[in-house]
């Protein structure tokens, strides 16, 4: 009886895993048929984008070249009527010359005759009126009449060559492509925005210049973003915790066309964006608080970050554009703010120099990297490395530190006797014309 009941178990145990293997295995199969349903929209629906696109494309053309050739014809017109008037203007006057001759002859003919046929008193009279009459009308001089030679004859060149040109470029205009060379790739998070990375999928395809573009889930248009020949690009003022859509396009080289644009993928993050406290006297600062600028000010301190936003895994990036430099300017983060001190070059903070130099709680290290340049970007990657026991008390804790700047990097260990789950930046400078972006 108890081996019977522990059969039963067991058979109960195995047909419970066939159950819920049997609800993982429909699950599977239904997150498919979702993957097969949004494949064959996507398929109809840029389909139909594909038709629209195309029928209102050549729909445009053949009216702009309905325009042209209406234009062209009313310009040949116009040069037709043009030449047939030129033309015609001398042969009118001509005609007019010759009718006014007619006239005076008819004139002439009719008072010889009556002089001829006159009474033989006044006959004498008459006859010498009329030849002097004759004598002084040149019946001799005749208006010349050019030959059909000599005038013009219209007719309209039309060159059968254009039709087999128009007819060679229309049969080659446009292309229907089934996917786009290029693909978006990767979405990192970044404190107020998004680092995006695409990647190309068509082999023979060339790029010459890339564009990105993106928009909120709730906006109806696209806006660029970015133009350029790098595969990456970081879109920042990008809203904590809010949907945008991305799209990727490229222009092959020597081309002047954009490809298609890849399939829309939506990004976001959760990061709270960097912000620089405000109201510090010697620095003024952006409507959203990512810029910093020393201004001339002769106030002098270490501008902190709003809070301590900046967590180990993270990159942190400084961007300047460069002023005066000075051996106690700094760039770097820190444990906790110290509204008293002029730099970061101090304990409990690491920075760089706008010289290069490295410092680690206010000690300056052997190895130095490039002098701070404008442009030129300043980052900053931690990630934990714990010595013993972590407390709220205290204990050994030690950050691995990495340090970047035109691309030369540092690597040390940063100890701290307490456990830091995050961290300020900060920055100072003793002279003005400095500006930073923090992200």
């Amino acid at each position: 009886e108890a081996a019977a009941e522990a059969e039963v178990r067991l058979l109960l145990q195995e047909a419970r895993e066939s159950i819920e293997a049997a609800r993982s295995y429909r699950r599977e199969l239904q997150q498919r048929l979702r993957g097969l349903h949004q494949a064959r929209e996507q398929i109809k629906d840029s389909a139909t984008l594909t038709r629209d696109v195309l029928e209102q494309h050549f729909s445009d053309l053949k009216g702009t070249l309905k325009k042209l050739l209406d234009e062209r014809l009313m310009s040949l017109l116009q040069e037709v009527d043009v030449i047939e008037q030129e033309s015609i203007k001398p042969l009118d006057e001509c005609q007019k010359l010759i009718e006014h001759g007619v006239s005076t002859a008819d004139d002439l003919l009719r008072e010889g005759e009556s002089a001829v046929d006159g009474d033989v008193g006044q006959q004498n009279e008459k006859l010498c009126n009329f030849t002097k009459k004759a004598l002084h009308i040149q019946l001799d001089s005749l208006p010349e009449v050019p030959s059909l030679v000599d005038v013009p004859c219209l007719s309209a060149q039309l060159d059968d060559c254009l039709l087999t040109i128009l007819k060679n470029q229309i049969f080659r205009h446009g292309t229907v492509a089934s996917r786009p060379p290029v693909q978006l790739e990767e979405f990192v998070e970044k404190p107020g925005g998004i680092l995006v990375r695409w990647c190309k999928v068509d082999d023979d395809f060339i790029p010459q210049d890339y564009r990105l573009q993106y928009r909120k889930s709730t906006a109806s248009h696209f806006e660029d973003v970015y133009v350029g020949s790098e595969t990456e690009f970081i879109v920042l003022h990008i809203d904590p915790n809010v949907d945008y859509q991305f799209r990727v396009c490229a222009r092959g080289d020597g081309r002047q066309e954009w490809s298609p644009w890849s399939v829309p993928q939506i990004g976001r993050t959760t990061l709270v964006p960097h912000e620089w406290t405000a109201g510090l006297e010697g620095y003024s600062l952006s409507s959203r608080r990512n810029i910093a600028l020393r201004n001339d000010s002769q106030s002098c301190g270490v501008l902190y970050s709003k809070a301590p936003t900046y967590f180990c895994g993270q990159t942190l990036t400084f961007r300047q554009t460069v002023g005066q430099p000075d051996r106690r300017d700094s760039l770097g983060v820190c444990v906790e703010q110290r509204n008293d001190d002029d730099s970061l070059q101090r304990d409990k903070a690491v920075c760089i120099s706008t010289n290069g130099a490295v410092f680690v709680n206010g000690k300056e290290m052997t190895n130095q990297l490039p002098a701070v340049t404008s442009g030129s970007t300043v980052t900053f990657d931690m990630e934990v490395v714990q010595l013993g026991p972590c407390s709220n008390e205290g204990g050994n804790f030690k950050l691995r530190v990495t340090i970047s700047s035109n691309n030369r990097e540092v690597v040390f260990d940063w100890v701290l006797d307490q456990c830091c789950g995050s961290l300020y930046f900060g920055c100072s400078f003793s002279y003005p014309g400095w500006k930073v972006l923090v992200f």
